[in-house]
């Protein structure tokens, strides 16, 4: 089962190591990864396998939101069919 995180805020120290580990201590994989920065914007989109996740998805999307606030970023999960299914043309 994977997921797409998608995070979206100013860019600042310590985005990606705050995120991955969230995703460590959960026990999910990072499969794939993307980010960039424009004019001072930070956005990034994973690829995850949450397969043998330790935790359930809303636990996880709840520390991950947590993260988010606590960076001053916007953060959130989904299932990978739903991100799809909201992004086709």
């Amino acid at each position: 089962m994977r997921a797409v995180i998608t995070v979206i805020g100013t860019d600042r120290v310590g985005i990606i190591a705050g995120v991955s580990a969230i995703l460590a201590d959960a026990n999910v994989n990072i499969l794939d990864i993307t980010q960039t920065t424009m004019q001072g914007l930070f956005t990034m989109i994973m690829l995850v396998d949450i397969s043998k996740s330790n935790i359930d998805f809303e636990h996880l999307s709840s520390r991950l939101s947590a993260k988010g606030d606590e960076l001053g970023l916007k953060i959130r999960v989904q299932h990978e069919d739903i991100f799809k299914s909201m992004h086709e043309i």
